[in-house]
């Protein structure tokens, strides 16, 4: 019979398997298993790892958790569910559909992850922009180029599902028990193909470059929908999930008053630094420890006058700031880290919570149109600089200082160019953002260092619109058959939260089908 041993402290010097044998002197054990780790660094001369752990006794094996899930009757007509986006809830909701014999399409506008890269490193070598393919569209979504970060703060059954699948398909095995897991972005696009290829072979066909255009709607039921191609698909489950950037959707919704709201959102800038001041802030002597690897840091202020909070988001280790434009006269940011976050630069996004009825009050489409101006505004920033393909770089001194002044060279695939940051956010963002920095400063001394710089803007943490649905059919609360689910319809915040959310949506569709199944053999 196995035991769970808890906050099991091993030294860096030291292995988890000889802490073992210390807390079992006279009892020589058998398999164990990692249920969690997490490094402590609180101390300041003694960081060291914290497990969790499971342990057999000598000779026995810990069993394997497996998901097996029950499937409808294969004699029931079935029809296919059609799912616009590939990203990570388009991909999780078409998995546990096709592991419950249900078939589906899934569509998505851009190409397959091997031909998407060829588009984005086009624009980040040339500023040669492909509205089809880039950092946030094509094959794996906006979550392919960020880090392959799964930290989440949701509660949910199926986080340990996406974590086993993930491994299925080729990411690392770390990811089941880390505090703070990341797969890579290197290794996630290696992870994609092995994911595309069980789908196709249990009954998920999948049309890259077919963008969805319009919908198929009678008497407010969504009934099925056309692509660019002007191909029609009928089904009566159309799972929506397009991302936080198709802004083309919304208008389609729009135009069949497909109910939504405006909902809060949070913009700023992305700032790097360092990484070897980051690991030396975090872990002192030990800073260049092997065991270590990249520190990263989460910091957070909240004004208790205003209620406004300013936040870290998206913290990137030895990572890369990306362009990440999905128009081709606006401007976008975000970060990357590949599995080994061996960039010298660490990278994050500071961004200020934009509270959507003090800002835009009851227009559900003026926080989308806010942020598409400040993208418009950005990329004519770097056109006045005399650029094309570079991201406009600021250094954090001269954006609290409100000056000009050089640029250093960054992490920036596509280069960096010196431009006026502080006068592109308007003055009350410019302000809680100066507020937030002079407090992270207080928290991690030296945030305010002469190498650290400014690269704007970071506007697209989450979608300024919520697809309302109902909480218990998971169907949009005017349109029946319409399923919003994932970051693009407000239900999600990050890779894991919008894989939870797209298998929490096929585990609906999959009880429909079940009720279906039992009426017809009434």
């Amino acid at each position: 019979m196995s035991r769970v041993f808890h906050n099991v402290q091993v030294p860096l010097n030291q292995s988890l398997e000889e802490s073992l044998a210390w807390l079992m002197p006279n009892e020589p054990y058998g398999d164990y298993r990692i249920l969690r780790q997490s490094v402590d660094a609180r101390q300041r001369h003694k960081p060291h790892f914290v497990y969790t752990v499971e342990v057999a006794n000598q000779g026995e094996k810990l069993s394997q958790h497996e998901f097996q899930f029950e499937k409808i009757n294969p004699d029931q007509k079935k029809e296919k569910v059609l799912i616009v986006g590939s990203g990570p809830a388009g991909l999780f909701a078409a998995l546990r559909l096709v592991e419950h014999g249900i078939p589906c399409i899934l569509f998505e506008r851009g190409s397959d992850a091997h031909q998407r890269i060829k588009g984005i490193n086009r624009f980040w070598r040339y500023g040669e922009l492909d509205e089809k393919n880039n950092v946030c569209f094509g094959e794996g979504g906006a979550g392919l180029y960020s880090d392959g970060k799964l930290i989440t703060r949701i509660k949910s059954p199926y986080i340990s599902y996406v974590m086993n699948r993930l491994v299925q398909f080729g990411a690392p095995a770390e990811i089941e028990y880390m505090s703070n897991p990341h797969v890579g972005s290197d290794r996630l696009r290696r992870v994609i193909p092995f994911l595309r290829n069980f789908l196709i072979e249990n009954g998920c066909e999948i049309k890259f470059n077919s963008q969805v255009t319009d919908l198929v709607v009678d008497n407010n039921q969504v009934k099925g929908l056309i692509t660019e191609q002007n191909e029609t698909f009928y089904s009566s489950h159309v799972v929506l999930a397009t991302g936080h950037s198709a802004n083309d959707i919304f208008t389609l919704l729009r135009k069949y008053e497909v109910f939504m709201e405006g909902k809060s959102f949070a913009v700023g800038l992305r700032v790097e630094h360092s990484q070897k001041w980051v690991n030396q802030i975090q872990y002192r002597d030990a800073a260049d420890h092997p065991k270590l690897g990249s520190a990263n840091y989460k910091l957070t202020h909240h004004d208790d006058k205003s209620g406004i909070g300013v936040y870290s988001f998206c913290m990137c280790p030895g990572g890369f700031v990306l362009s990440s434009s999905t128009e081709a006269d606006g401007l976008v940011c975000n970060g990357m880290s590949n599995y080994n976050r061996n960039s010298p630069w660490a990278n994050s996004a500071v961004v200020v919570t934009m509270d959507h009825d003090t800002h835009f009050g009851k227009d559900i489409f003026a926080g989308l149109q806010w942020r598409r101006d400040l993208e418009v505004k950005t990329y004519a920033s770097v056109l006045s600089a005399g650029g094309k393909k570079q991201l406009p770089a600021q250094s954090l001194y001269n954006f609290i200082e409100g000056q000009n002044g050089e640029v250093r060279k960054g992490s920036s695939p596509s280069g960096e160019i010196s431009t006026r940051l502080d006068q592109i956010v308007p003055d009350f963002l410019r302000s809680r953002l100066i507020e937030g920095f002079e407090k992270f400063d207080l928290k991690m001394k030296g945030f305010l260092r002469e190498d650290a710089q400014l690269y704007g803007v970071e506007s697209r943490t989450s979608c300024p619109i919520r697809v309302t649905r109902d909480d218990d059919s998971l169907q949009s609360v005017s349109h029946m058959g319409l399923y919003p689910v994932g970051e693009g319809a407000g239900y999600a915040g990050g890779i894991t939260s919008a894989a939870c959310d797209g298998i929490k949506v096929a585990e609906k569709i999959y009880e429909n089908y079940r009720s279906q199944s039992k009426r017809d053999n009434l």
